[in-house]
């Protein structure tokens, strides 16, 4: 995990979404549906509500939008339900693929999943094909320019609130925690600094680096898998 930095795909994601923000925020609505229809709408005692409010607040979904989402979960005359799945596979030059749904037909889904992985340079796998190459961990990011903390400061920080490790560049404090932890040291350090990033991930124990050929086909299957409506994350292997 040590040097991993996820930042610079965050922000290359982000702007790629900035044309898409309706279908992201039809996703999020998805999710926090579901996380409130199972959990209950009091995200202090509902984590996967947290977490998906979270990532509202992180795409400045407007507060109507979530709102609406909780109270459809609530209500007791809807009778929707979701399956969460999670694909996996290669993608071009051979890089790991995650692909996690939430959907309601997963003949449809699964159509589709396997049809942008094979005109894309991949192929879609068994279950377990490449799962075992990523690890789950918690994930937060702080914005440098908004603390004053030099990178020994922040480490004794994270260390003293439960964080494994943390990556530092000019831009970003990125901390790694146990995915048990997570809640524990976002809280934490939620008391002391704004979060520009605060995220349950899947990490590849290695990366893959790909030919400007196997990139452009990448990228290509990449943007097919996230315009799709029942996906919600995608994870790779790719390297910087």
């Amino acid at each position: 995990m040590a040097g991993h930095s996820k930042w610079k795909n965050i922000q290359g994601r982000k702007n790629a979404q900035d044309a898409k923000r309706g279908k992201i925020f039809q996703k999020l609505s998805r999710e926090i549906y579901i996380a409130a229809k199972n959990g209950g709408a009091d995200s202090a005692s509902n984590p996967a509500l947290r977490l998906a409010l979270d990532k509202a607040k992180a795409a400045n979904m407007p507060n109507d939008n979530v709102e609406r989402a909780i109270k459809k979960a609530t209500s007791s005359t809807d009778g929707a339900n979701y399956d969460e799945v999670v694909y996996e596979g290669y993608g071009p030059g051979g890089v790991a693929i995650l692909v996690e749904t939430l959907t309601d037909n997963r003949n449809r889904t699964g159509t589709n999943i396997r049809v942008a992985f094979s005109r894309n340079g991949g192929n879609l796998g068994e279950t377990g094909s490449v799962s075992y190459m990523f690890d789950r961990k918690g994930y937060l990011a702080i914005e440098r320019a908004a603390i004053s903390l030099d990178e020994e400061e922040m480490l004794e920080k994270v260390l003293e609130v439960g964080g494994e490790d943390l990556i530092t560049s000019p831009e970003v404090f990125e901390i790694y925690t146990a995915p048990e932890e997570f809640t524990m040291v976002r809280d934490a350090l939620e008391k002391e600094f704004t979060l520009a990033q605060a995220e349950l991930t899947m990490l590849p124990q290695t990366t893959t680096i790909l030919t400007d050929e196997q990139q452009t086909q990448f990228e290509q299957l990449i943007e097919k898998l996230e315009d799709d409506d029942d996906v919600s994350e995608v994870y790779t292997s790719i390297g910087e």
